[in-house]
Order: C-alpha cells, then structure tokens, then sequence
C-alpha cells in the first residue's frame, strides 16, 4: 500500500471528519497519530483502528498551545521515527451577531481554528524536511471561506485566513520536498446521515449529503507520493453546492 509505513498526524481526530480521515490511513497502512482534547473520543478512535490490526496513537493536544503542538510532534517522532504527513483538521464552529461576539470569542476562535494550522505546519515542517522525500501537510479550510450566512465573521475569517496561509506555507517548505494544499468541504454530515431530507440532498450536484470518507479520499489523493506535482491548491469538495444557482419560488 502506498502509506504503509509512513507517519500521518490528524488533529480533530477524535471525531466527525477527522476520525474519518484518520481510519482510511489506516486502511492504507499508514501509522496514525490521534490528536485530540477528547480523551475518551480519540482512545475510542485509535481501539478502532487497533480493532483492525492497524497501528495508532492518541496525543492529547489543545490546538491552541504551542508547547502541545510541540509536544505533539516530539511523541510522533519518537514513536514511528519519522513525520510524513500532516493533517490539520482540528477547528470549532461560533456563529454570533458582531455586535455580540466578544474580542475573547474571536482570539479563541483564530487561535484554533487559524493560528493551530500554522504552529502545526511549523512543527511538521521541521520533522519532515529531514525525509529524502519530503511530506505532505493538508489544512481543513471550509466553503464558507468564499461564501457566508450573517453572524459567521468569526469562523469565516479564519477559513479564508487558511487558504492563504496555505499558498504561502506551500511557497517557504517547497525547498524541503514539502507540499502544502488545502481541502475546503462544504456539507458533510457527521451525525445521522440517514435523517437528511430529500431536500438536503438535491441542493448538491452529486444529488447527495457529503460523509466524511468524501474528505478523506481527497487527502488520499493530495498526500499520494505520485501528485507531488500538485501544491498551494484549495480543493472544494462540496458536491458542487457552490456551483449550483438555486432561486426562491
């Protein structure tokens, strides 16, 4: 398999996406570091894993703290001898009137969702440009980076922040072998896929909801040694919802 043996560190991993992600690694051999502030979660996540005869960890990590960052990947390094792929998935979700979000909101919001992909990057980055061949770091951006609803400045900032701290991180670490792209979802359900309307579904192109497994394929995809070609790139993965004219009757 194309990931056998190397080492993917997936931040959010406990749950929703992240969890996704991190069990199709390990579906392709990979070694898998579960960084989470959920305890329980990511135990559950990693026995998952181990259940079918995978091989995973669980570091539990505030995002927002650069010393877990740090420690983080000192844990990684030691455990599996190298760092190859990076998947910075871990963010939060605030919508609030502007009148009413609080500067204390905002710092929380940017330091998890924006200021962890840069730390982590930073982090990854000094691990994988000891690899002959580099690595891979994906950031979880969102739709809502170039389209919003009221009451979501917060989040939006951030995820538009991460498109364009992607194209730069890509731009510094290239010199190392190291690409650096971003996915940004649009709808993926994360809880009772089979209680979606008829109508969620025929918002979307693809005449369906996304899962998590629509996501994690796409870091398959970016992470595969052979598309070392492709960098600094947003991929919107959203069933085609923002490309879709939809008019009030």
């Amino acid at each position: 398999m194309g990931f056998s043996g190397r080492t993917v560190i997936i931040t959010g991993a406990a749950n929703g996406i992240g969890k996704g992600i991190a069990l199709h690694y390990a579906m392709q051999g990979a070694n898998i570091v579960v960084a989470d502030m959920d305890e329980q979660a990511g135990t559950e996540t990693v026995s998952l894993i181990k259940e079918k005869l995978g091989k995973a960890i669980f570091v539990q990590t505030d995002v927002r703290k650069e010393i877990d960052i740090v420690h983080l990947m000192e844990i990684s390094f030691q455990t599996y001898y190298r760092i190859d792929i990076l998947i910075n998935n871990a963010g939060k979700v605030l919508f609030k009137s502007p009148y009413d979000l609080t500067v204390e909101e905002w710092d929380d919001l940017i330091n998890t969702n924006l200021r962890s992909v840069f730390l982590g990057s930073r982090e990854a980055a000094k691990y994988m440009r000891q690899n002959k061949d580099g690595g891979s770091i994906v950031n979880i951006a969102s739709t809502r980076a170039l389209m919003s609803e009221p009451n979501s400045e917060a989040y939006a900032a951030t995820k538009g922040g991460i498109v364009a701290l992607t194209h730069a991180l890509a731009a510094s670490l290239s010199k190392y072998k190291i690409t650096v792209n971003c996915i940004s979802p649009g709808w993926i359900e994360t809880g009772n896929y089979t209680q979606l309307r008829s109508i969620d579904h025929e918002q979307h192109l693809s005449r369906r909801v996304g899962k998590p497994e629509d996501i994690a394929r796409a870091c398959i995809y970016l992470t595969s040694k052979e598309n070392d070609f492709i960098t600094g790139i947003n991929l919107i993965v959203d069933g085609g919802m923002t490309r879709k004219m939809i008019y009030e009757e």
